[in-house]
């Protein structure tokens, strides 16, 4: 693996990674204070077709341990498959930093009933101190598996699995109210426009992958 490594990443290459993880720190930084800014706001919840006529279900297990073991797995992925690293902070980084954006300008209340993460479990704390429960539109959840399946679309079991999780998390945030549906329906939709403009303005970056 270390050898590896040396062979990948040439001097650009390592000059890009640095770009990476500094669009990346500052894309975490801008959802830090975006969260903070909309949870600031007053907001009003509003009727919801979908949520509706769905049963209120406790999915904390998926939601919030689930998240964050897609992330630590999702690292550790890319940590063992350098050359999908670079294009994938940075298209991530372009994903962060447009959802703080819209949770910025878009503030909706709690939608009634929502079976949110409990505040004094461990796991929890983790995934409410990262900012991971903040705002709505659009789902994180959904969206950011999503573009994990974008990125491996050409290696058929991870591109499978993400979308696999995408859709479960999907289905788990609707059954647990803590978003609205048009949060988990626009966020492919969303996610897809966002991969694009990473294709475009990273071309380097992905001909890695499709080299």
């Amino acid at each position: 693996m270390a050898s590896s490594y040396r062979t990948f990443f040439t001097k650009d290459r390592i000059r890009s990674l640095l770009v990476a993880l500094v669009l990346f720190g500052l894309a975490v930084i801008f959802q830090f204070y975006a969260s903070a800014y909309s949870s600031r706001v007053p907001s009003n919840a509003v009727p919801d077709l979908i949520l509706g006529a769905l049963p209120v279900i406790n999915l904390n297990a998926i939601i919030v341990e689930g998240a964050l073991t897609a992330i630590a797995g999702s690292i550790a992925l890319l940590l063992t498959k350098p050359k999908y690293l670079i294009f994938a902070l940075k298209a991530a980084a372009i994903f962060i930093a447009t959802r703080a954006v819209f949770v910025s300008v878009t503030h909706l209340g709690i939608y009634p009933g929502q079976a949110g993460p409990d505040p004094t479990g461990f796991f929890d704390g983790i995934y409410t101190g990262l900012g991971l429960e903040a705002g709505f539109f659009f789902s994180g959840h959904t969206g950011l598996t999503f573009l994990m399946a974008l990125v491996f679309w050409d290696e058929k079991f991870w591109r499978y699995l993400y979308l696999g999780l995408s859709m479960l998390f999907g289905i788990s945030v609707l059954f647990a109210h803590v978003h609205y549906s048009i949060d988990v329906l626009a966020a492919p939709y969303i996610t897809y426009t966002i991969f694009k403009i990473s294709q475009y303005f990273f071309k380097e970056d992905y001909a890695l992958i499709s080299g």
